[in-house]
């Protein structure tokens, strides 16, 4: 059964199933087009031209500051982080290890500053789909917090086909995240939610900010290998992209080439959605999974189908699966791509809290100007919501007599893994009619 967290997954299967997004054509960073119509004009004035090092380029902090400190908001377990394009307001972007361009998921941003696109270009990702069109537009200002990229190619959908929105429950505008990762050293605090940047010279490792491991930084994704899957037959080794654009715990590969063996209890899920259309595949549990010296136990782990990674024109590097936000979050997590290493220092309160999966059987969409009206978009087969009489199209009104008004899609998820034998109440509008439902909340895996 899918929970917000595991449907989320999007954001890394989404555009690409092994950690990354789309492939585009090249296109040379420096390219002389702007997204700004110019109109040139005859003139007799000399003019003095800038040396190519004197020109503002790349990403840099802002008044030669070493460090950055950028709050976020951690919604859906996904980070999500203040954004200005050019001179747009304040965005909201999810920052993603796995993306390697900068994508501008909600056209109506560049249909606002009139941005001209240079070329158009057909993209896919994981789904059963086809491809789907994008435009690209070069030369813009990216700008997040005390950190500020110029010159900047966004690659912009035609359409807001991920609707990730509705799935957090708050206005998504875009993902970004190789730029800032390649760039500086990055720290994502899960106790603070706040990014800390530094400049890699000036990022200096000490045990005292957690254990080091090292990473392998391959199609402009960050892979470990220091990791083994634990059963009672073996001790198996993994290599997992660490994908900070993924909402679940861990995703595997489960086959027999890799040694990966499906768990005995599982149930079907759709994963999420992407690019190229539905993602399907099953979430069940795992022994254990070790990393250096942590271990953790009865992980929720997602295994997508084979299908949804059938993408033409990518090439797949040799890996097992991807870590996620819901296992990342309970560390304090420095990336430094120059080094090629990560740091993680646990967060004792969060590494003593239970792998928790939706135990209600119901998968809601937020919808409206606000993002607080659920809809129920899916109801698991035999589940505590299908024995309540819930439906697909039902609209939560009310939940443990909170208005929608009052309570985010993520709490509800919360409320949604608090235990067995925990009740549930809803108010639920149906057509026009309103019913009370109650949900007994019980695991399916």
């Amino acid at each position: 059964m899918k929970t917000i967290y595991q449907k989320l997954l999007l954001t890394l299967l989404v555009l690409s199933p092994f950690g990354g997004y789309c492939k585009i054509q090249n296109i040379p960073e420096r390219e002389v087009i702007s997204n700004l119509e110019r109109e040139e004009k005859p003139t007799l004035k000399k003019v003095k031209l800038k040396a190519v090092s004197d020109e503002k380029f790349g990403f840099q902090l802002t008044k030669k500051r070493k460090t950055a400190r950028i709050p976020f908001d951690f919604q859906a377990n996904l980070v999500i982080v203040p954004v200005k394009v050019n001179k747009s307001d304040t965005l909201r972007f999810i920052l993603d290890t796995g993306v390697s361009s900068i994508l501008l998921t909600d056209p109506t941003i560049a249909e606002k500053q009139r941005m001209k696109f240079v070329r158009n270009v057909k993209i896919s990702g994981a789904g059963e789909g086809d491809a789907i069109e994008a435009g690209i537009v070069l030369e813009n200002t990216i700008t997040m917090g005390d950190m500020i990229g110029y010159r900047q190619n966004l690659v912009v959908l035609k359409d807001d086909i991920l609707k990730l929105s509705e799935f957090v429950g708050k206005p998504i505008h875009g993902i970004i995240g190789y730029d800032i990762f390649n760039r500086f050293a990055v720290t994502l605090d899960f106790s603070t939610n706040e990014i800390i940047l530094e400049n890699p010279e000036h990022y200096k490792y000490k045990p005292s900010k957690g254990e080091r491991f090292p990473i392998s930084i391959e199609e402009n994704k960050p892979y470990l290998s220091t990791i083994e899957l634990i059963n009672d037959k073996q001790n198996l080794p993994l290599k997992v992209v660490l994908d900070t654009g993924a909402g679940h715990a861990i995703s595997l590969d489960a086959n027999r080439i890799n040694g990966i063996p499906m768990p005995d209890k599982v149930v079907k899920a759709q994963l999420g959605r992407g690019l190229s259309g539905i993602i399907n595949g099953n979430l069940g549990r795992i022994s254990k999974l070790k990393v250096g010296k942590f271990e953790m136990s009865n992980l929720v782990a997602s295994f997508p189908d084979s299908a949804s990674y059938k993408i033409r024109g990518l090439e797949m590097s040799e890996r097992q699966g991807n870590i996620g936000c819901e296992f990342l979050r309970r560390f304090k997590v420095t990336f430094n791509y120059r080094d090629q290493y990560v740091v993680l220092k646990p967060i004792n309160r969060r590494m003593k809290e239970p792998f928790e999966h939706n135990m209600s059987g119901i998968e809601l969409m937020a919808k409206g100007d606000d993002y607080h009206e659920y809809t129920i978009d899916r109801v698991i087969e035999n589940s505590p919501a299908d024995d309540a009489g819930l439906l697909q199209g039902d609209k939560v009104v009310f939940i443990n007599n909170k208005s929608s008004k009052e309570i985010t899609i993520s709490e509800i998820y919360k409320l949604f893994q608090k235990g067995e034998g925990k009740n549930i109440s809803l108010i639920v509008n149906r057509e026009g009619k309103v019913f009370f439902a109650s949900i007994n909340l019980r695991r399916l895996i």
